[in-house]
């Protein structure tokens, strides 16, 4: 940097009264490094490139929580590795429902060294799966993705969403077995 150029806190400020070619400035100045970071913590320059993008948005709407005194490049870190780890659990999630089949056809699952037409095939699943869970109605779905994929408790799941404990069970079984009989009905063949 040289003396001309303001330093981050500068830049930081600029950008909160609207100059958005300070906000460019510090996007350039810090965008490989974010982009490391999230290839490092990934492993996919693709996905990296998409969570550096999901960074600065964030960062940008979080510019007023800055902390001026503490280095930019550590307040960005942070920002992330949190989205880093938000990747991580979408990925998780993707995962999960991936395999997410019932018991009678767990030998039918793929193994990691699938080829192209087996991967196809778990993307489709994957796609119908994600699919039936969007059309639950929302009291089941938040139920369900809290209990399932969060791992919440039920007292905690309850406090959330502001029911009773016996609400969360019941909401949790009616979502299982509507998923289960929205799947099921999915893999029938039309005729």
């Amino acid at each position: 940097m040289s003396a001309a150029e303001p330093d981050d806190r500068a830049l930081a400020t600029l950008a909160l009264a609207g100059h958005q070619d300070a906000y460019a400035a510090l996007m350039r100045r810090h965008r490989d490094a974010v982009w490391r970071l999230a290839r490092g913590h990934v492993g996919d320059g693709d996905e990296a490139l998409d969570i550096t993008q999901e960074v600065f948005v964030a960062a940008f709407a979080a510019l007023g929580r800055y902390d001026g005194a503490r280095p930019f490049r550590t307040w960005i870190a942070r920002i992330t590795l949190n989205k880093c780890r938000d990747w991580g659990r979408r990925r998780a999630v993707r995962r999960f429902f991936a395999f997410a089949r019932p018991i009678d056809e767990a030998g039918d699952i793929a193994d990691a060294a699938s080829d192209p037409e087996q991967a196809l095939q778990s993307q489709r699943e994957l796609a119908r799966i994600n699919a039936a869970i969007a059309a639950l109605p929302t009291t089941l779905k938040d139920v369900l993705l809290l209990r399932t994929i969060e791992a919440m408790s039920q007292a905690d799941t309850a406090a959330a969403l502001g029911l009773t404990e016996k609400a969360v069970e019941t909401r949790l079984y009616r979502a299982r077995a509507k998923l289960s009989e929205s799947l099921r009905d999915d893999a029938v063949p039309r005729v």
